[in-house]
């Protein structure tokens, strides 16, 4: 074999080894996901909605138990990839992940949708029909609905709308006013920043104006990333997290995780401006279905405090808030097991 030939094996093997690894570690995962009881459910297909081919993934291990639809953030960055950090919640929940227009597996068949379809009232709509979908496929009168981060634009709204459908609304990460938390956002990690001596995060978010009003997505992306890479609960770890299961989610080819990070990045880009504009308040603080916070107790991205202010003012027939400890974004999926006790106080859909 001549050196050429002996060069190019090892780079062949350079470049497999990662997708051998990968084909591994989704064998492993698949087997921990695996269920086979007898009145479970493991769905994953396309439902037409809103007149476009969109997926659903539904996992529990009995039919009979409650069924919790998940709304994601991002506000293109699908749940379903947390699935494997979700196992336990399968046990009392049928889980309902939905991607949606222009996300992962969506965005996938359908390719990238027109600007008018990148609306949030769009997706209310989407998200309506969905819960209608889940309702009559399940044989259930309503379900749980749990909003997280961004899902928080599409949720309020869907159990405003329709409160018939749901019987609890559980938010989690939770936006109130998007402008005065990106402001006080920054103005946090600042602080932090200038504690830990860190000359080049302060430079870059003294570079920000402090008007969230006046950034583009490019300035709000610098003061995620550092406000993330600094929270003193868990630096970067809801990312971290996000990211190793996206690799080896069982049932994703290589082009499926391309279109999950496509989504991700086109979706926010594409609705900057209107999530930019969100306040939780505008339609008031009146819900007509139970309202459950569960949200980490040191969230540097969907801020903590303001979270706690908004359920303060809630007025809905129950309520309940519970704030994980040690736990900061995406507390549902870094601390899944606090997480379900405080789901399972949440009273049992009809």
């Amino acid at each position: 074999m001549t050196i050429t030939l002996v060069v190019l094996a090892a780079l062949a093997l350079v470049a497999a080894a990662p997708l051998a690894v990968r084909a591994v570690l989704k064998h492993r995962v698949a087997a921990k996901a695996r269920i086979d009881s007898p009145n479970g459910i493991v769905e994953g297909r396309y439902v037409r909605i809103g007149g476009v081919e969109q997926w659903l993934q539904i996992r529990g291990e009995d039919r009979a138990n409650p069924v919790l639809l998940v709304v994601h953030g991002g506000p293109g960055s699908p749940y379903s990839v947390f699935t494997a950090a979700l196992r336990e919640w399968e046990r009392h929940f049928t889980v309902v992940h939905w991607d949606r227009r222009g996300c992962g597996r969506t965005l996938r068949r359908n390719g990238r949708p027109s600007a008018g379809e990148l609306t949030f009232e769009r997706m209310v709509a989407d998200g309506i029909e969905v819960a209608e979908h889940v309702r009559a496929h399940l044989g259930k009168d309503t379900v749980i609905l749990m909003a997280g981060s961004m899902g928080t634009i599409v949720g309020l709204p869907m159990a405003r709308q329709r409160p018939d459908l749901f019987s609890a609304y559980v938010g989690s990460d939770f936006y109130v006013d998007m402008l005065a938390n990106e402001r006080q956002g920054r103005a946090d990690t600042l602080e932090r920043l200038r504690a830990a001596g860190n000359k080049r995060g302060v430079a870059t978010l003294e570079a920000l104006d402090p008007d969230p009003r006046t950034w583009d997505v490019k300035a709000w992306g610098r003061r995620m990333q550092w406000s993330m890479g600094t929270d003193p609960a868990n630096p970067n770890g809801g990312l971290k997290t996000l990211f190793s299961l996206l690799l080896t989610k069982p049932d994703y080819s290589l082009l499926d995780v391309i279109a999950w990070l496509r989504g991700f990045a086109a979706v926010r880009d594409a609705m900057f401006a209107q999530f930019m504009q969100f306040d939780a308040r505008a339609e008031g603080t009146r819900l007509e279905i139970p309202f459950h916070l569960f949200q980490g107790a040191q969230d540097v991205v969907t801020l903590t405090g303001p979270a706690v202010e908004f359920f303060a003012e809630v007025d809905a027939p129950a309520k309940s808030l519970v704030l994980i400890d040690g736990a900061s974004h995406f507390a549902a999926f870094t601390h899944p097991a606090e997480f379900l006790a405080a789901l399972r106080t949440v009273p049992a859909a009809r």
